[in-house]
């Protein structure tokens, strides 16, 4: 599976507004999530377009206008985004459950290649199914505040700036989704600290 830049952003723009309401903003304007993103307006705005018409983000006019998820983060599943900009998840079209395609090859139904990929395409599907917007978000906020890092909008709320995080290394498995996800868990999990009293 190769995401595209369409599908990235989408998720990029996404999890943003999702940084956003759990901060406590009721809606962002494109050129704000544009800057957040790094990305010309135009390209963010016919993405978000996509993305109200298949009701996930909504538009609000007015002063305060912009944008805003139409639903709740948690219902936003990342499996369903990437599939609504790219289409299929599988790196291969015969091996999509969603978008099948036949391909060229002559016995299908015993092609290892096949096989190999329908069970890549499962794993990916299996990740990517499984977390929502407001996990991502979560994580992200989570890590940013451990860091010193100032999330995206906080200074529309008139918060202080945060310092640069250091950058240790690129790709650090630390720094992964499913690691901050077992963070979480470990301190969800351990017992609260007794009170004196």
């Amino acid at each position: 599976m190769h995401l595209s830049k369409k599908a990235e952003y989408a998720l990029r723009a996404t999890i943003h507004l999702g940084i956003a309401a759990e901060l406590g903003l009721s809606t962002v304007a494109g050129a704000d999530l544009a800057e957040a993103n790094r990305l010309p307006l135009k390209f963010v705005e016919r993405i978000l377009q996509e993305l109200r018409e298949a009701g996930i983000v909504e538009t609000r006019r007015g002063k305060f206008g912009g944008y805003a998820l139409a639903k709740s983060p948690d219902s936003i599943r990342i499996g369903d985004l990437v599939r609504l900009m790219d289409g299929r998840l599988a790196p291969i079209c015969c091996a999509s459950e969603n978008a099948y395609q036949r391909c060229s090859c002559p016995d299908e139904a015993h092609c290892g290649l096949r096989m190999l990929m329908i069970d890549v395409r499962n794993a990916i599907a299996n990740i990517l199914d499984r977390y929502t917007i407001a996990q991502v978000v979560e994580v992200t906020l989570r890590k940013m505040r451990r860091d010193g890092v100032e999330p995206p909008f906080a200074a529309q709320l008139g918060s202080q700036a945060g310092k640069p995080a250091a950058n240790k290394r690129r790709a650090d498995p630390e720094d992964g989704f499913l690691a901050g996800l077992s963070q979480l868990a470990l301190q969800a999990s351990a017992p609260d600290e007794p009170e004196d009293h």
